[in-house]
């Protein structure tokens, strides 16, 4: 293999990795449509079917179900590296309490409060 070979290979790859959502996000996308369209789901996957992508969707997942009141909760397995299994408790919230706060919350990033902003029109 030449360097010139070598050179392209790595653009394609760049490529891909800008244009290509990776298989978790495309999973987490999946679950998180099935959770919602079955009633109740978290934050994170309500933003997530609303267009919000899933990056910017798990970092403000936290602050933007602050005060939220919660229709249900349940346990959910959570495993930070290895064979650690940790259960925590997951807020549900139904449709409408998502969009009402959806149609509101803008963080302080604006680069995600655009984001925010375009999902809410």
């Amino acid at each position: 293999m030449n360097a010139t070979s070598r050179k392209a290979r790595a653009q394609l790859r760049a490529m891909r990795r800008e244009t290509v959502a990776t298989h978790r996000e495309t999973r987490t996308a999946r679950r998180a449509r099935r959770a919602v369209a079955s009633g109740l789901a978290t934050a994170k996957q309500h933003m997530i079917v609303a267009g919000i992508p899933v990056p910017l969707a798990e970092r403000f997942a936290s602050a933007f179900s602050r005060g939220m009141v919660a229709q249900g909760t349940v346990t959910v397995s959570v495993r930070p590296g290895g064979r650690l299994v940790l259960r925590r408790k997951a807020k549900l919230y139904s449709v409408a309490t998502a969009a009402a706060r959806l149609a509101t919350y803008r963080p302080k990033d604006k680069a995600a409060a655009a984001v925010f902003e375009r999902v809410a029109a």
